[in-house]
């Protein structure tokens, strides 16, 4: 593992030596501390810290290499990184680069690391309308998940067999949900109609699945944005980073608000 970025260093060192506060420091962290590698990559090391979403390694484009270094660097300060749609060849190359750092798929994204994330008190329900969908609405899970965020999820249960739906929702009532992701390809009906059916934010994330004309996503992505169903956001096709992102941003906001309702109202006991 390469060394602790020198401006770390020097933060550590004078809060250590009382010459900076921790607020300080973790103001400092937040600012933007970056990392260079070589002349391929800046490293926002303080994105986490900064607004609660960890820097996601996208592998499409980049040789296994760069993915390999730049998991590495990440993972010097950070017990976990995902990477997003790594190849067979990304993904051979972290198991021989990375060994013996644990590795499990989540969809179309693998996950580097030990451990899980500390709860965050957020919950998220994730459906999905086919299997097909699986692989994007797995990989927005687990960003979700990364961010502190309990995800319930349930699968295959789209519009040609809407009475599927059925069970999902009565379940989620129970979960009580912040906010829901909703995975859909073909027409991209299934999001619009559990937005009407929910009192919480639904996140739209259509996929590249289907037929013909409009089987990328497109058919999708436009049904969403033309829904006339109020409460439903909608990220771009196949893009579960984004979706398992927004999502947890929701309900870990949600979150901090039950945490600060409860402490005003008395319920939990006061320091000794």
């Amino acid at each position: 593992m390469p060394d602790l970025p020198e401006e770390l260093d020097e933060i550590l060192a004078a809060v250590a030596g009382g010459a900076l506060s921790p607020s300080a420091a973790a103001g400092r962290l937040r600012s933007g501390e970056v990392r260079y590698l070589d002349e391929f990559a800046v490293l926002d090391l303080g994105r986490r810290a900064r607004k609660g979403v960890p820097e996601v390694v996208y592998a499409k484009g980049k040789t296994s290499e760069q993915v390999a270094r730049i998991c590495e660097t990440l993972l010097a300060l950070s017990e976990r990184v995902v990477v997003s749609a790594p190849s067979p060849e990304v993904v051979a190359e972290l198991r021989r680069a990375l060994s013996p750092t644990p590795m499990r798929n989540a969809g179309r994204s693998v996950v580097l690391g030990a451990g899980e994330p500390a709860r965050s008190g957020g919950r998220a329900g994730a459906i999905s309308a086919g299997t097909s969908d699986l692989p994007v609405l797995e990989e927005a899970v687990a960003v979700a998940r990364e961010m502190g965020v309990d995800v319930k999820s349930f699968h295959d249960v789209g519009v040609a067999g809407i009475h599927r739906l059925n069970r999902p929702l009565e379940e989620l009532r129970g979960f009580d949900p912040d906010c829901l992701i909703v995975a859909a390809g073909m027409e991209g009906a299934l999001p619009s109609v559990v937005a009407s059916l929910v009192a919480v934010p639904v996140v739209g994330l259509p996929t590249s699945t289907g037929y013909g004309l409009g089987g990328d996503g497109t058919a999708a992505i436009l049904g969403m944005l033309q829904t006339c169903s109020p409460g439903l956001s909608v990220v771009n096709v196949d893009n579960g980073v984004g979706a398992g992102a927004t999502a947890a941003l929701i309900a870990n906001r949600a979150a901090l608000g039950r945490t600060t309702e409860t402490r005003g109202n008395g319920v939990e006991p006061g320091p000794g």
